[in-house]
Parts: structure tokens; sequence; C-alpha cells
């Protein structure tokens, strides 16, 4: 087996109980790496079994025995010396909340134990009629009773299976939105990393597992040991000397990102009827910096550090030994919601992290029903005495529990704000992309992001390709917002190599230092595969696509590569890109020729040309 590799995948089948043990095929791992890649194409043969036996692909339950639960790490995952390997990704078969492949990234340190418990993947099957929680420690696995378990939140649950395990392990599991099947739960572990997007949460809840417990001595070996070594000193001192990555990152985390984008003008604010609002200072990294930090918190094997241990010491949103928020749950749960109260965001925050909610599609749903509540949508008698206006701190905090639980007005929100908006009658309404929450950049503002937004293959997603770096960090290289030309050659290029990220697996931030013929050669070095750049990228391209196929299956085309309404046709009235919308049509048609793709699906040429099955 190749080098980073610890060569096994752990299959397990909760509908029969059963374990198993496969080996890491090194021809799809030298086709598609790992993590996400390797993820997408057993999805695929899966998906390929299932119309065998007459399953149509739109027939899946996504909360049914047929949908299928992948943890993933990559070639790069717990590699010492390879920049920030910290993460793992989770893929599901089908998505609760958008009804396409779900698709979720994490941090701390779930993907390094992970491989050092003894395996690259976890596939999890069928569904179990009980609790349980699967443990994994040293190459054995088991699947264990989580009747006790069961209702607890995710601190809990995460204290007393550590202590079970005997510490020195990792915990992933869900909080009680992942067990009521809340569309947008997702999985947390450490307390506080979040395996946010898609509602891969609920699919777990939906199987009855509460949690994996990962432990293990194991390291997985480096081909080239002398080479990577010295190829690492010299990718870890570009991040280092990177102003992103070596400045602004360490010392303010993600939320520097507040003032930077409203300062661009596409910060969006009251679900987005606007996307710049001069009291954003109030909520941004500095003010949190400034106010309510407490240290910096890093990853596994981490050399940024962006996370942040913070609290709140009096008050109605007192709270203590919590993290976060990063930048896009600032946006979501403050200024979206015209809730420019940092305290309150930090508390519904913690919420979200103990509930096991993703922040962003949270955030965003409670936005849509305030816009909802005010233009008169929802009445006063379906909230029960919460006051859904915008800037409501306390109704904003509240409406986190209420989703969790399904109770009132909860219920509705539980469904993502596509549903919710469809439910009270104004489809429009919601800032979703295929059914996904758009997270913290408006792309009138910022025009690439918006091509990104709409072609993204998990729906309304800035990390599937992340053009913010050019169009306002400026890296690579700096490029002008809100011009279309080019626009798609740059999300294409980001698409593709966010996939090999995705796949090494390891931090997108290594990006704003790092390109791919860095990543060819630290990938070349462990594995002991001859690797170039061109190599990367069509390793990424390759990725991208068969995931796209999958998608087509589920019956997305061309027709959901789009945007919502209000971003085509209403120019904003303030800020720096005023009078702006996105004419998305002079950047698709250019991005589907350079993709080799046909009204949003790819043609048998480029699928021959990429050697998709």
């Amino acid at each position: 087996m190749a080098g980073g590799y610890m060569g096994k995948i752990l299959k397990v089948n909760l509908s029969e109980g059963s374990i198993k043990e496969l080996p890491i095929d090194e021809e799809i791992a030298r086709k598609y790496l790992g993590g996400k890649g390797y993820a997408v194409r057993l999805l695929y043969d899966y998906l390929t079994e299932y119309e065998r036996l007459g399953i149509a692909p739109e027939d899946i339950d996504p909360l049914g025995e047929e949908n299928v639960l992948i943890f993933a790490t990559g070639p790069a995952t717990g590699v010492i010396g390879f920049p920030e390997p910290g993460r793992y990704h989770v893929m599901t078969l089908r998505s609760p909340l958008t009804g396409g492949i779900g698709s979720a990234n994490s941090g701390g340190r779930f993907g390094p134990y992970m491989k050092f418990a003894g395996y690259d993947m976890i596939i999890v099957e069928g569904k179990s009629e009980e609790p349980v929680y699967l443990e994994v420690i040293d190459g054995s696995a088991e699947i264990k009773c989580a009747k006790d378990l069961w209702g607890k939140n995710t601190f809990d649950t995460t204290r007393i299976l550590t202590k079970r395990a005997g510490g020195n392990c990792s915990v992933a599991c869900i909080g009680p939105a992942g067990e009521n099947l809340v569309h947008i739960a997702c999985i947390i572990n450490e307390e506080h990393r979040a395996a946010g997007r898609t509602g891969v949460g609920a699919v777990m809840g939906s199987k009855k597992l509460k949690a994996i417990v990962v432990k293990g001595s194991e390291r997985p070996e480096i081909a080239k040991p002398d080479e990577f070594k010295a190829a690492s000193k010299e990718m870890l001192d570009k991040i280092k000397q990177n102003p992103v990555t070596g400045e602004g990152l360490p010392k303010y985390g993600t939320a520097v990102l507040v003032n930077v984008i409203n300062n661009a003008g596409a910060l969006p604010y009251k679900n987005w009827q606007e996307a710049y609002n001069e009291k954003a200072d109030e909520i941004s990294g500095e003010t949190l910096e400034a106010k309510y930090l407490r240290k910096r918190v890093a990853c596994w094997g981490c050399s940024i550090g962006c996370g942040r241990a913070t609290e709140v010491k009096t008050g109605p949103f007192k709270v203590l030994n919590t993290e976060g928020p990063e930048y896009e749950s600032i946006w979501a749960l403050g200024n979206d919601t015209a809730v420019i109260n940092l305290e309150a965001v930090i508390k519904a925050n913690h919420f979200c992290d103990e509930l096991g909610i993703d922040t962003i599609s949270m955030g965003s749903t409670i936005a849509c029903a305030m816009e909802l509540y005010e233009k008169g949508y929802i009445k006063d008698e379906d909230l029960q005495g919460l006051d859904l206006s915008f800037g409501s701190d306390a109704a904003m905090v509240e409406a986190v529990w209420r989703t969790a639980y399904k109770t009132g007005i909860g219920k509705y929100l539980a469904l993502g704000s596509k549903r919710l908006a469809e439910i009270f009658g104004a489809p429009e309404l919601s800032m979703s992309v295929k059914g996904l929450e758009m997270p913290a950049y408006d792309p009138r503002g910022i025009k690439g992001i918006g091509l990104n937004y709409a072609t993204a293959n998990r729906g309304g997603c800035h990390v599937t390709g992340y053009t913010v770096s050019p169009e306002i960090v400026g890296l690579p290289e700096k490029i002008d917002p809100l011009t279309y030309e080019g626009k798609a050659a740059w999300v294409k290029a980001f698409q593709d190599f966010t996939c090999v990220v995705n796949s090494a697996v390891n931090c997108l931030f290594t990006t704003f230092a790092l390109g791919a013929e860095d990543y060819a050669v630290l990938l070349s070095h462990i594995t002991g595969w001859d690797l170039n750049a061109d190599e990367i990228m069509k390793i990424g391209e390759r990725i991208y696509n068969l995931e796209r196929v999958i998608l087509n299956k589920y019956g997305f085309d061309g027709k959901d590569d789009t945007l919502p309404k209000r971003l085509l046709t209403e120019p904003l009235k303030e800020g720096p890109a005023k009078g702006q919308v996105v004419e998305l049509d002079r950047m698709k048609e250019e991005y589907y020729q350079l993709r080799g793709w046909e009204n949003g699906v790819p043609t048998k040429e480029k699928l021959k040309e990429l050697d998709i099955p």
C-alpha cells in the first residue's frame, strides 16, 4: 500500500449488526486520493448497485435504511508535518436537506485518531432498531448500546464516552437535533468542531447511531521520509510567512473577515435584503478578540490556530468555557438576522454545538423566518409568543432550542429555509441553492462566488470553490470582484483544487499559501507516487465530475445551477456594491464549456477523458 494510508476500511452494517474489514484499493486511491474523492467513488458504486437491483436513485429515502454514511480520511490526515492535517470528511448518499449528495468536513482530532485506530474510512450501512455507538480502538471495532446516551447533548455524550474509553480518544456524535431528524443537524467532535452542512447529523440519527469513538497507537508510514521532511519545512514556512495564514487567522480567527467583507459591500444583512451594515464591527473578529477571547485553539497538528476559546462573563447570555463563533456563524446568527449583539451570537453558537446544529443553515433559516414574519407570511399565532422581528436577540437564541426539539415554529425551522419558505407561501425568500443555505458572501458584490454557489454540487457552498481568495483577499493574485471576465476559469480551478484538499484530507486554509505544485510535491513524498500539478488538478476534476454524475442521477441539472431571484434581479441599495446584481448566465455558459458539460451534465466525452465509469 502507498504511504500515508492505513490500508483498511471498516464497514459496519447496523441492520445486521455486522462489522467487516475491506482493503483500500490502491488503484482507486491513485485516481481519487482518499477522503471526499474515495468516498464519492464508493457512493457511486452503491448507487450503481441499487440501480441494478431496481431501486431508482430518486426513491432512496435520505433517512431510510438504504442511505450510506461514510467517515473518510486521506493520505495527509494525521501525518505530522503535512500542513494542517487534522481534518476528516463525511459523505452520505443522499442529504435530507437537499435531496442531493451529502457532504461535510470537520477539524479537531477525530480524523487523525481514526487513522491511528487503524482505518482510513468507516462506512455505515443500514439502521439499528435501538440506539448504539461504535467504538474503534487499535484495530478492533464493536457496536455498543447507547440507550443511556440517547437524549443527551453532544458535550455530555463526549464526556461520558471519553471516560469509558479511558481518555486519549476522539468522539464524533450527534445531539438532540440529530436524534430528532432535524434536517440541518450536524455531527460534532471535540465538543465544538462540526461536520456541519447538508444534514449529515440527521442521517446519523436516522440510523440510531449516537456516536463513534476512535482511539489508537498506529501511525501512517511515509514513503520518502527525508524528502517529505524537507518539503514540509518549506511549505510550513510559506504558511507562516503568508499574511492570512501567518497573521490574520492566528490573531483574529476567521471572523477577521467580518469587516473585510462588509467593507466590500458583500456581507448579507437581514436575509440578504442588503449587503452592508454600518454596525458590523460590533460583531467582528477584532471585537471578539478584544472582549471575549480566552485563548487560541488549534486542530490536531495545526500551525495556524484559528479557533477561538471564548466566554461571556455576565448578563443574560452568560456562557463560560465555549469556543467560537467562527466568521460564518457570526454572520448567520448575527448579521443575517440583524442581531448585532455578539454575546447573543456566542450563546446561540454554543447551543448549536451543544444540540448539534449547523450554524450557517440555522442562522439563515431564522433570518428567512424573520423576513417571512416581517412581510406577514408568518403570523403571531404561529410563534407562541416568540418575537421573530429582525434584531431580536433573545428570539434568535430561543429559536435554536425550538429547532432542535421541533417545538412550535421549530418544527418548520428544522426543515431548513427552502421548505420553511415554501410552507409559508414565499419560496423566493429562501436564500439557498439546491436547498442548501448560502454562506456569508453576497455575489452581487463578489461575482465569482456567485457562479460557484450556483454550480456547487452540494448546493450553496463557499468552500467548494473559494474565489473570495483572489477576489477579495488577493491570493494567489488580486482580481476585480465586480467583473465577470475570467471568473468561470477561476471557479473551475478552485473547485477542482478544493476536491484535492478535501480528499487529502487537510485544511482548506492551506490554499491561501500553497498551490497544486506544492500539494503534488508533498503527496508524492508521502505516497511514493510521482505526481505533478497537472495530475493533481486532474484528480480534482475527476472527483468533481463524478460527484456531478451522482447529482444528475437525482434529477439535478442546469436548471438547478442558479441563484435566488433576489440576487439576480434586486440591486443592492447601499454600500460599495450599490446597484449591483448578478448576471449569472454571462459566466455559466463559459463555465459549462470549460467543464465539458451540457445543461449541467458532463458529456460522455468528458467522462471518458477523466476515466469515470
